[in-house]
C-alpha cells in the first residue's frame, strides 16, 4: 500500500492511499480518516460509497464528515467508484453513467467489462481486508452509507451482509435499478440481459426476495432533478412497509443531488451510525 498524502484534521489523520488490486487488476485509490485514538485502540468503521462520475476525492474534499467522525470516534473509508487505467474499458460513447466512474458496485460478467469491473468483490472482500491490516479497525463494528449510485451500493451490500453492518443509510439512492434508466443501462452492460441476475443488485428486488434489515435511513432532497425518473424512493418505502423494515425516509424541501445536500446532513447520518455502532 502506497501513501499518497496525509493531513492532520480535527486531531486525526486524513490519508489517501493506493494499492494494486487483485479484484480489479488495476491500481485503486481510496481515502481513510482515522480520528485521534490510543495506540492499542480499535475503532468502528463507516464505509462510504460514492456516486456517478465520482472518485474517492469528492466526499473526502466536500463531504464535511471529519468533525463528526472525530466527535464520535469513527474511521471513515471512501473507495473509488470504478477501476481506472489506460486498458480499462469505458462506455463507447463516453457517457457519464457507464464505465469509468460508474462501476455500480457489481462484478461484471459481460465482456469486455468482466476483465476489470469487479467492484462488488473489491468493496466487500479485498478492501476491507487491506484496511483492517493497516488501520486500527474494529471489524465487529462496521456500517455502510453512500450517495446515489453509492447509495444503491450501500443498500444492496447491507442487505446482502446483514450480520456485517450494524447500520445502513443512503443519500438519494438509486433504489430500483432494474426499472430506471441509469440502472437498466448499467446492469445490462455489466451483467447481460438475464434480469434474474440483476435482482441481486436491486434494493427493492432484494427486499421482495427476502433480504432483511431491521432499519434503514435515507435522506432525499425534494428538488433533486433525478428524483422522479432515476431514484424513486417511493418504491423503497412501499417495499419496506410491506415487510416491516423500519425505513426513516427524510424528505428535504429545496435540496438537490449535490454535495451541498450531502454535507448538510452528513453529521446527522454519522450520529445515527455512531448510536448503532456503540
Amino acid at each position: 500500500m502506497e501513501t499518497l498524502s496525509t493531513s492532520v484534521a480535527f486531531g486525526g489523520v486524513q490519508g489517501v492511499y493506493r494499492h494494486a488490486s487483485a479484484a480489479t487488476g488495476t491500481a485503486m485509490t481510496f481515502s481513510v480518516f482515522v480520528p485521534e485514538h490510543e495506540p492499542d485502540e480499535h475503532l468502528p468503521i463507516v464505509w462510504y460509497l460514492s456516486g456517478l462520475t465520482c472518485t474517492h476525492a469528492n466526499v473526502t474534499e466536500k463531504g464535511e464528515f471529519r468533525a463528526a467522525c472525530a466527535r464520535h470516534r469513527l474511521i471513515f473509508v471512501a473507495p473509488d467508484t470504478s477501476p481506472r487505467g489506460d486498458d480499462v474499458s469505458d462506455d463507447p460513447a463516453g457517457a457519464y453513467d457507464f464505465g469509468l466512474g460508474a462501476g455500480f458496485y457489481v462484478d461484471a460478467t459481460r465482456p469486455p467489462f468482466d476483465r476489470h469491473y469487479r467492484m462488488w468483490r473489491y468493496v466487500t472482500e479485498e478492501l476491507p481486508t487491506l484496511v483492517a491490516d493497516h488501520f486500527p479497525v474494529d471489524r465487529t463494528r462496521q456500517s455502510i452509507m453512500g450517495h446515489s449510485m453509492g447509495g444503491h451500493g450501500a443498500l444492496t451490500i447491507g442487505l446482502t451482509f446483514p450480520d456485517r453492518f450494524r447500520a445502513v443509510s443512503a443519500f438519494a439512492p438509486i433504489v430500483a435499478p432494474g426499472i430506471v434508466p441509469w440502472g437498466r443501462k448499467a446492469l445490462a452492460g455489466y451483467l447481460g440481459d438475464d434480469t434474474a441476475a440483476w435482482r441481486r443488485h436491486d434494493t427493492v428486488a432484494l427486499i421482495e426476495d427476502g433480504a432483511r434489515l431491521p432499519e434503514l435511513l435515507v435522506d432525499q432532497g425534494e428538488a433533486d432533478a433525478n428524483l422522479a425518473e432515476q431514484l424513486r424512493p417511493d418504491l423503497l418505502a412501499d417495499a419496506c412497509r410491506a415487510v416491516g423494515i423500519d425505513l426513516m425516509l427524510r424528505r428535504h424541501p429545496g435540496y438537490d443531488h449535490s454535495y451541498y445536500f450531502i454535507s448538510t446532513f452528513m453529521a446527522e447520518q454519522l450520529r445515527w451510525h455512531a448510536d448503532r455502532l456503540g
